[in-house]
């Protein structure tokens, strides 16, 4: 158990991605959101045991499938109930990059009743990426529930 004052080497929750072929994945990433390789750890196979980038500031670890020991990725599991979630200042133009780097649109940017610019792609390794671009400041839990009334 860590001390309360410590400081943590990755505060808040950081995704760790399984995926086929992860260096792949990791130049998808980078061309698609930008990405920086912070770290490349391959093991003896040759399968990353061991990656992390940095997307808009945070933090995402990824690995390779190592299916003897659990990991698998949503190609295998054939879906993944996680959605990743990327701000951006420009969600359509954002969408149009993972497009173009070979992401599948499945929603287009489009306005929401919560105030964002927001839609999703699917990356080609399975994951669900959310991206969206705040329209106005946040709203409070009351003028949430009138907007969805309002939807």
């Amino acid at each position: 158990m860590t001390e309360p004052n410590q400081t943590l080497p990755l505060p808040g929750v950081t995704p760790h991605l399984v995926c086929k072929d992860a260096a792949a994945a990791i130049e998808f990433y980078k061309a698609a959101f930008g990405a920086e390789e912070m770290v490349r750890l391959p093991g003896k196979d040759g399968r990353l045991m061991h990656a992390a980038l940095t997307i808009n500031g945070g933090v995402v670890m990824l690995a390779d499938e190592f299916p003897e020991m659990g990991g698998l990725s949503p190609l295998t599991l054939k879906g993944s109930p996680v959605t990743l979630h990327l701000y951006s200042p420009d969600a359509t133009a954002a969408i149009a990059r993972a497009e173009a780097a070979g992401a599948t649109v499945t929603m287009p940017a489009q306005p929401m009743f919560w105030g964002d610019l927001y839609g999703m792609v699917t990356d080609p390794f399975g994951h669900v990426w959310s991206i969206a671009t705040p329209m106005g400041p946040p709203k409070s839990s009351a003028e949430l529930a009138a907007a969805l009334a309002e939807a």
